[in-house]
C-alpha cells in the first residue's frame, strides 16, 4: 500500500497578477508561462512520481470545482475538497488531514501550493522522496527552504540552527531556529550575507500522526472543529458539515499557527529552480526574453525602442509599444494595466480600490 499522500492547496485568487488572474479563473488555472500546461496541472504532474492520483487531494474554493475537474480529470471527484470561504492554510490542511485519516491513518503527507514553478523536476522528486522517508522515521514537521539568490523582499525566510542535532547529524536537513516574515531590503541583504537564511517555499512534509498531534497542541479549536466531522467525511453529508464548520472556523496560517511555535520543526535546504510566481516580477525572471530583455507573450505585438518590459496580451490583439523601459503592459478580458515594474507591489492595493469603486465584475 502506498502511504504517500499529496495535498495541493488551490484556493487563492492571485490578485498580484491582476488582470490576468481574476477571481473566476486565478493564476493556478492559467498557462501563465506558455508551456501547454496550467500551473496546477504542472504541480499535479510533479507529484505523480510520489503517489497515485487516488492519493492526491485538491483543496480549493467551491467555485473552482468544475475547472479542477476539467483540468485534472484523473483526480477522483471525492478528492476535490471544496472550501465555502477562504480561511488561510491551517483550516485547509486540517480538513485534508481528517479526510485522509478516514482512508489511511499511516499516511505520510506532502502539502504544496498549486501555483509554484519548479524547473528541475528530477531534483524536486529526489528531495520530496528523501523528505518523506525522513518524516516517516521521525516525529518532525519538515519544510523545504530555498537557497536565496538575491535579497528578495517578497518571500518569508527560515533561519537554520548553526549545529546539527542527533536526528540530522548525517543529513542535509537542519533544525529551524526562526521564521521571519517578508523583510525590508536592508534586512534581506543581511539574511543573504549570513548564509543562515533560506526562502520559505510553503511546501511541508510530515506524517499524519505528527501534524495531527501538532494541531491538537497549538490549534486545538481548529482541530476539534474538523475532528467532529469524522462520521461525515466521504459521505453525502460531508459538504454540509464543511459549510457549517467554515462559518465559525478561525482564519489562520500554518506558519503562524503551528510552525512558529513547534519545537520539532526542520528545514531541508533545496535548489530545484523554484519560484512562487507571486508577482509580475517573478514571472519576468522566469520568462524567455528578447534581445532587449523584454518578456513578451502575445503573437501580435510590435515593440520599438522598448527594453526590460513585460508585455502579456492575447494573441488576437495587435499591441504596439514604443519608448518604454521597465514597464508592465498586460491586457485580459478588455482590462488593460500599464504599470512600472518597480511599483508592482501596488497592484494588490489597486485591485482593492477597483473592487470598492467599480465592483466585483472587474476583479
Amino acid at each position: 500500500m502506498n502511504n504517500n499522500y499529496c495535498v495541493i492547496m488551490a484556493g487563492g485568487v492571485g490578485s498580484r497578477f491582476w488582470p490576468l488572474s481574476r477571481t473566476q479563473k486565478p493564476k493556478q488555472f492559467l498557462d501563465i508561462l506558455g508551456t501547454g500546461r496550467t500551473l496546477i496541472q504542472q504541480t499535479f504532474d510533479r507529484f505523480l512520481e510520489i503517489c497515485p492520483p487516488k492519493n492526491i487531494l485538491i483543496v480549493t474554493s467551491e467555485i473552482y470545482k468544475n475547472v479542477v475537474m476539467e483540468q485534472l480529470p484523473e483526480i477522483p471527484e471525492n478528492n476535490i475538497l471544496l472550501e465555502p470561504a477562504r480561511r488561510n492554510t491551517a483550516p485547509c490542511v486540517a480538513y485534508a488531514n481528517y479526510k485522509i485519516l478516514t482512508q489511511n491513518p499511516e499516511a505520510n503527507i506532502v502539502v504544496s501550493p498549486a501555483d509554484h514553478l519548479v524547473t528541475n523536476t528530477i531534483e524536486f522528486t529526489k528531495i520530496i522522496k528523501n523528505s518523506l522517508e525522513f518524516t516517516r522515521k521521525n516525529d518532525v514537521l519538515l519544510t523545504l527552504g530555498i537557497k536565496p539568490s538575491r535579497p528578495e523582499t517578497g518571500y518569508g525566510y527560515i533561519q537554520i540552527e548553526d549545529k546539527k542535532d542527533r536526528i540530522t547529524k548525517n543529513l542535509e536537513i537542519n533544525k529551524v531556529k526562526t521564521f521571519t516574515e517578508k523583510p525590508d531590503l536592508e534586512m534581506a541583504k543581511i539574511f543573504l550575507q549570513s548564509g543562515e537564511f533560506y526562502w520559505n517555499s510553503g511546501v511541508f512534509i510530515w506524517s499524519l500522526k505528527t501534524i495531527n498531534k501538532s494541531f491538537k497542541q497549538f490549534l486545538p479549536e481548529v482541530d476539534s472543529l474538523f475532528e467532529n466531522g469524522i462520521k461525515y467525511y466521504n459521505s453525502s453529508e460531508e459538504q454540509d458539515f464543511i459549510n457549517r464548520t467554515y462559518a465559525t472556523c478561525q482564519n489562520i496560517s500554518l506558519d503562524y499557527g503551528i510552525m512558529e511555535h513547534a519545537e520539532n520543526v526542520y528545514v531541508y535546504p533545496a535548489d530545484f529552480g523554484w519560484s512562487d510566481l507571486g508577482t509580475w516580477g517573478s514571472l519576468y525572471e522566469n520568462s524567455n526574453k528578447d534581445e532587449n530583455q523584454n518578456a513578451v507573450k502575445g503573437n501580435n505585438t510590435m515593440l520599438y525602442n522598448t527594453k526590460n518590459c513585460i508585455v502579456n496580451v492575447p494573441d488576437n490583439k495587435l499591441v504596439v509599444v514604443q519608448g518604454l523601459n521597465d514597464v508592465i503592459v498586460t491586457e485580459s478580458d478588455n482590462i488593460l494595466l500599464i504599470s512600472t515594474r518597480k511599483d508592482e507591489q501596488l497592484i494588490k492595493q489597486i485591485v482593492t480600490d477597483i473592487q470598492a469603486e467599480k465592483g466585483e465584475e472587474y476583479i
